[in-house]
């Protein structure tokens, strides 16, 4: 673990692993760098795996609400490839991580050799959005790690289903910290109070087509939870329809976001790499 300093003194934690093509992983809203270790462990052997805490997520410095927004988050990822001396990275974006990689693509896409998205696209659903406000800055009634991770299977079923009792036990470890005999949250409560306004029904979303559009001559990827209550069947479509060049999977038995342990996944991180090699 390292951390590198953001123009505005935040501390934000890194970790590199391997050696190869650099794939930068970035985490969903408020998810940490942990979510990549199937990555770590798959393709280490090839890749030079970074990942990264945004800011008020793991084990980065908590900060001002008011900065946890997409184009500063955008503007820490460039603060961290200038500071490992890379000059080009393929990005492995889940949710919010993708949306981070197209304003990426449509203001540093000199920087961007690749990118693969993970269950996020242009047009988010409300209905993903909405359970999102559910549980964001709420911590869990759960007393343990142990205690929480035997109530996923029953809390998620028919979403993510055929999931090993083990995947559940690293799903728990990465959300959640044990300390005082109770759970705390990984990451900063306010987050929530920093994305209400954009995630109430009826709020204007922003165009992303055109961002997304932006990694036109990038090789690109997308895998899609089967179930996924955020990326929609539509939306996936009209990506394919507007890159059909791009690395697609569909992951069954898995909703937002897919755990990216599953073959599915690993095959169009695989071949995107192979791409930009």
């Amino acid at each position: 673990m390292q951390h590198v300093t953001a123009a505005d003194g935040v501390k934000l934690a890194y970790d590199v692993t391997g050696e190869g093509t650099p794939l930068l992983c970035l985490p969903g809203l408020t998810r940490n760098m942990d979510d990549f270790e199937p990555v770590v462990e798959a393709f280490a052997d090839r890749a030079q795996v970074i990942r990264m805490d945004f800011r008020g997520r793991g084990a980065s410095d908590f900060a001002d609400p008011a900065t946890y927004q997409v184009p500063v988050e955008a503007q820490d990822v460039l603060t961290l490839l200038d500071h490992l001396g890379l000059p080009k990275v393929t990005i492995l974006g889940t949710s919010r991580g993708g949306i981070v990689a197209m304003i990426l693509a449509a203001t540093a896409k000199d920087r961007l050799s690749g990118v693969i998205l993970n269950d996020i696209g242009p047009d988010i659903m409300q209905e993903g959005l909405n359970a999102i406000m559910d549980f964001i800055g709420r911590p869990p009634s759960a007393r343990s790690l142990a205690e929480v991770a035997a109530v996923f299977p029953a809390f998620y079923a028919g979403v993510f289903d055929k999931v090993p009792p083990a995947t559940w036990d690293d799903f728990a470890r990465r959300l959640y910290r044990e300390e005082g005999g109770r759970l705390h949250l990984r990451y900063d409560p306010r987050l929530r109070e920093a994305v209400a306004p954009a995630f109430e029904p009826g709020a204007k979303a922003p165009d992303l087509w055109p961002l997304f559009d932006a990694f036109e001559g990038l090789p690109l990827g997308l895998v899609r939870g089967a179930n996924s209550n955020l990326l929609s069947v539509e939306t996936t479509a009209e990506m394919r329809r507007r890159r059909p060049d791009m690395a697609y999977a569909e992951v069954p038995d898995r909703g937002h976001v897919p755990f990216l342990d599953e073959p599915e996944a690993k095959a169009v991180i695989a071949a995107v790499l192979e791409q930009v090699a």
